[in-house]
């Protein structure tokens, strides 16, 4: 197994910095909106603590009068802070601040990054739930995003759309995920990517099949997986996969291996 080049290392460094930038920006906004409601509901809480309507009016005159200096003071720092930004007095902060962001972001990008959550004082986790009704955990567990494909999903997927080298794309697209998530099982399993032409569709980052393909890829009898029932497979003997439908799970049809000696397996 060759060591990646820098080309190869440089682009996997990009793509893991722009998933580790979009998980940021996500998870920072749903921070902002946790501590937002957290301040409404506790200021509700303290309006409607009061003992009659004089202490309620006092009290939400309170809260509006603080909330309109918080808006003035945060403007004219906003305001400040931009003008220095733009004279150039500030200018060392935004490359502090690009490479800090770059560095989180490439941190957040590792498959096996999760947000670290601030549980408040005296909350039990199990109890936490969202709008949904669902709890947190697997509110945050269901959008983490797509699933990494595996191996054989590679494999199937490969011998369905390669000519016979397939592109990043065209494999994500068949496998109903992202480019990022293939490129992680493609690293997983070591396995090579670089500029390969696709019949059809030119030269761009890829796989390559055929006698070349790398020994994770090659045909296995035992590749079994489950595409969206309407997508084309090549039912000739050449590459051996035949579709069948699925009786239980009309919505999916089974790709299942065979040889041209055997009759294709039926559920």
């Amino acid at each position: 197994m060759t060591a990646p080049t820098t080309m190869q290392w440089l682009r996997t460094a990009i793509d893991r910095v722009a998933v580790g930038s979009s998980r940021l920006a996500l998870h920072s906004a749903r921070r902002t909106v946790q501590r937002a409601r957290g301040v409404f509901q506790r200021s509700r809480g303290w309006v409607g603590d009061s003992k009659n309507t004089a202490d309620k009016v006092l009290r939400l005159a309170l809260l509006l009068g603080a909330a309109a200096l918080t808006r003035k003071i945060g403007t004219k720092t906003s305001v400040w802070a931009y003008h220095r930004l733009e004279s150039g007095a500030w200018s060392w902060l935004l490359w502090a601040a690009a490479i800090t962001w770059t560095i989180a972001a490439y941190r957040a990008g590792h498959p096996d990054w999760k947000p670290k959550h601030a549980e408040p004082a005296g909350a039990d986790p199990g109890d936490e739930q969202s709008e949904t009704g669902e709890p947190e955990q697997a509110v945050e567990e269901a959008s983490a995003g797509p699933l990494l494909p595996a191996v054989a999903d590679l494999r199937v997927a490969l011998a369905q759309v390669g000519t016979p080298h397939a592109h990043v794309a065209v494999l994500a697209t068949h496998l109903g995920t992202t480019p990022e998530r293939v490129r992680e099982a493609l690293d997983a399993e070591q396995i090579p990517v670089e500029p390969v032409r696709m019949q059809g569709r030119g030269t761009s980052t890829g796989v390559k099949g055929g006698p070349a393909a790398h020994p994770a890829l090659a045909p296995h009898p035992d590749d079994v997986d489950v595409v969206a029932a309407g997508q084309s497979g090549n039912n000739n003997s050449n590459n051996g996969y035949v579709l069948v439908p699925d009786h239980i799970n009309p919505v999916r049809t089974h790709v299942v291996w065979h040889t041209a000696q055997t009759e294709p397996i039926k559920d």
